[in-house]
């Protein structure tokens, strides 16, 4: 604590203090602090004094919180724990408090202590439910390292990465950062790789560490990240996807997702789509969308994939 500190600050400070460790002692607030406890109990006053409902609970197990009412005592976020709210918000994070080290959970903590109970309630019971359900293959990254990520894609700075390939295998490499996509909960960094000398989608959750240069790094003046990421998503898989449907490009768009290939015009009222897969089992089941004639040009993997489904929908309707 330094000494120059106003009572004031040491107010703000000892309020950041019961929010976080509710039932905290005058003891204990006054280690944490730097004063006497004689000083801490003042800084509760000039605490009160300012309409902060902060209650006291006398006895052994006593201490200080921040009691419910209708007017919001101030909430002081550390920068991870904003961003990390932030992040909530995008990727539907409903992480439960238990883990401190959890910056999301430390300020959802903050903000369901301080609410009116009959508020509070239901969404702490709402908050617990979804926490043990979370989306099956979504990993939200460090908050710290996607702020860095997001700030050199605003002020076009190229930066040098450690990022883990796979477990034990990690590289170093060089990338002009363009824009940080989130796409159902998982985050991604769209960039030039300067190391590949190629455009490149990478995970922000595999990212290990990140260093800013001084070095420029401009994006495309026609870039549109969610169709790059798409783009991305859609190709450099083992079998090839070749189909023509006989609809016009904006009805093709409204039965087949982006990521599953592009959708190019051959004329008025055809439509070819052009992408990849690794499963042609599970992309056969994904065209059955399509409300139109279509046919499989290739490959020969999703054509008898599509012959095997066809074979089971006719003996399931016999």
């Amino acid at each position: 604590m330094k000494r120059d500190e106003s009572p004031t600050a040491r107010a703000l400070l000892l309020l950041e203090l019961i929010q976080n460790s509710p039932g905290i002692t005058a003891e204990r607030l006054a280690d944490r602090l730097g004063v006497s406890e004689r000083a801490a109990r003042r800084y509760v006053g000039i605490l009160r004094e300012a309409g902060i409902p902060i209650e006291s609970v006398r006895g052994p197990y006593g201490g200080y919180r921040v009691g419910r009412g209708h007017r919001l005592p101030p909430l002081m976020f550390t920068p991870a724990e904003a961003l990390g709210l932030v992040m909530a918000v995008l990727d539907g994070h409903h992480d439960d408090a238990a883990d401190p080290a959890d910056p999301v959970g430390v300020a959802l903590g903050k903000i369901l202590r301080v609410l009116p109970e009959a508020v509070a309630e239901p969404a702490a019971v709402v908050r617990s439910l979804s926490a043990r359900h979370p989306e099956p293959g979504a990993r939200t990254p460090d908050p710290e390292t996607t702020a860095v990520l997001a700030q050199a894609c605003a002020a076009r700075h190229r930066l040098r990465l450690g990022y883990r390939i796979r477990p034990g295998d990690e590289r170093i490499m060089e990338v002009d950062p363009w824009a940080v996509v989130v796409r159902r909960g998982r985050w991604y960094l769209l960039c030039w790789s300067h190391t590949r000398n190629a455009r490149r989608v990478l995970r922000v959750d595999k990212v290990a560490d990140v260093e800013v240069l001084d070095v420029p790094a401009v994006p495309p003046a026609d870039l549109d990240p969610a169709e790059m990421l798409e783009d991305h998503l859609s190709a450099g898989w083992r079998h090839e996807v070749d189909v023509v449907v006989d609809a016009p490009a904006e009805a093709v768009a409204e039965w087949i997702p982006r990521s599953l290939g592009r959708r190019e015009p051959i004329d008025a009222t055809t439509t070819r789509l052009v992408g990849g897969t690794d499963e042609p089992d599970w992309y056969v089941r994904q065209l059955t969308a399509i409300r139109a004639p279509f046919r499989i040009v290739g490959s020969r993997e999703l054509r008898e994939a599509a012959e095997a489904l066809g074979r089971r929908l006719l003996r399931a309707g016999s």
